[in-house]
């Protein structure tokens, strides 16, 4: 199920994960080939993760290898989507999906494990049920964003529907997600992204009628307009989306997670180099929290 060792390699630089994780990986898939027990999990996993392939079923389990050595239960889930390949590929194409949206989408994989390694200084999978959406035809890259085809909740129906739209608890909605590594979150590129996934579902999913796109991030948290500048990227970002609830369960670790990289960094020593983080760690050190902020808006 997994390529020989040269066209691993090929594979994995497709998928853009770091070139110093390559040679480890490579080396280790050897083992994923000739081990039964492996084997067995790495076939199972795949199963799994294509059964119902393209209906949205959530964030999906992976394997995790507890009795293997370190390396390996790190990167095992590099090779259940490595073994993947073959079947998300086919499902793109029979949609039609643009060869370069499939490429840019599935590379969500080596970002993936470039955050791992940043945090980590070495080669994992930061967040493998994550990538499981991306891997099952659920979600896609479009320009500076990433669109994630999902379903309404109750609670957001409600509120989407007082507001005059016609939809309902499981309706199709779009999910909005800000990839890292990709440049500013500019006005121009949100709205470039934007027109680009109105023209991609209603061409590759016509049957599915999308009439709002949601958003539940710590960018959304109001708070930030204590700090930031109405002209700067998150607060025009921020702009764009109508309240759909509010929470009030504090989650101070997204915005050290995405903006420092590490959730587990002490507040007291979080650098102060951007306006960003000037705004997340000042507001932690004077004893602030940060909440997930839950945003809409029409399509």
């Amino acid at each position: 199920m997994l390529p020989d060792a040269d066209e691993l390699a090929e594979v994995l630089l497709d998928l853009a994960v770091p070139h110093e994780d390559i040679n480890e990986l490579v080396r280790m898939g050897r083992r994923v080939t000739d081990d039964p027990e492996l084997l067995r999990c790495l076939e199972s996993a795949v199963e799994e993760l294509v059964r119902g392939m393209g209906e949205p079923r959530g964030m999906i389990d992976l394997p995790d290898l507890d009795w293997a050595a370190g390396a390996m239960r790190r990167c095992f889930p590099a090779y259940v989507f490595v073994a993947a390949l073959p079947h998300i590929r086919a499902y793109h194409q029979a949609r039609g999906i643009p060869a370069d949206v499939s490429r840019l989408t599935l590379a969500d994989l080596g970002r993936n494990m470039a955050v791992y390694r940043r945090r980590h200084g070495r080669a994992g999978v930061q967040a493998p049920r994550w990538l499981t959406h991306h891997f099952r035809g659920e979600l896609y890259q479009l320009g500076r964003l990433q669109f994630e085809r999902a379903r309404h909740g109750e609670r957001t129906a409600r509120v989407l529907a007082e507001a005059g739209l016609d939809v309902a608890p499981g309706t199709p909605c779009l999910n909005l997600h800000i990839p890292d590594f990709l440049g500013p979150l500019s006005p121009a590129a949100c709205d470039r992204s934007l027109a680009l996934a109105r023209e991609f579902f209603m061409r590759h999913y016509p049957e599915e009628r999308y009439r709002a796109v949601l958003c539940h991030s710590w960018l959304l948290d109001p708070q930030l307009k204590r700090y930031l500048p109405e002209e700067s990227n998150v607060i025009r970002f921020q702009e764009r989306f109508r309240v759909a609830r509010e929470d009030t369960e504090p989650s101070d670790t997204e915005p050290v997670q995405f903006v420092f990289g590490d959730p587990e960094l002490p507040i007291e020593r979080l650098p102060r180099r951007t306006r960003v983080e000037r705004a997340v760690g000042d507001h932690l050190r004077a004893g602030g929290h940060w909440y997930i902020g839950h945003g809409w808006f029409p399509l």
